[in-house]
């Protein structure tokens, strides 16, 4: 008999972790956006310092920006853990674990 799903309200361990990786990757980000706000909002100036190839911090800023929100996505997407869709625990979680030890009656008992 399959095992039935946990109940939505209820948080799973993959759910628990998917949800610690977007709150860390979040605040990563978070942190180097507070960076660019903080010193256009106090040190102007220092934005029109060239930087590379002719180009200013806060056009490489911006653009560094943009490039670690989409590698933060990826990084999220790859690292993220599956939930079972039809009830089959996954492999190594504490409830295939459990699943494993012989339960039924039959004639060796």
């Amino acid at each position: 008999m399959p095992t039935p799903l946990p109940k939505a309200d209820v948080p799973t361990a993959a759910r628990q972790y998917n949800s610690r990786l977007g709150i860390v990757l979040f605040a990563i980000y978070l942190v180097l956006y507070a960076g660019f706000v903080f010193i256009n909002a106090f040190d102007a100036e220092q934005m029109e310092t060239i930087v590379v190839a002719g180009l200013n911090l806060a056009i490489v800023y911006g653009f560094g920006l943009i490039i670690a929100a989409i590698v933060m996505a990826l990084l999220y997407g790859v690292m993220c853990r599956n939930e079972p869709i039809d009830g089959t625990p996954v492999a190594g979680s504490p409830a295939s674990d459990a699943d494993n030890h012989d339960d039924s009656e039959g004639a060796s008992r």
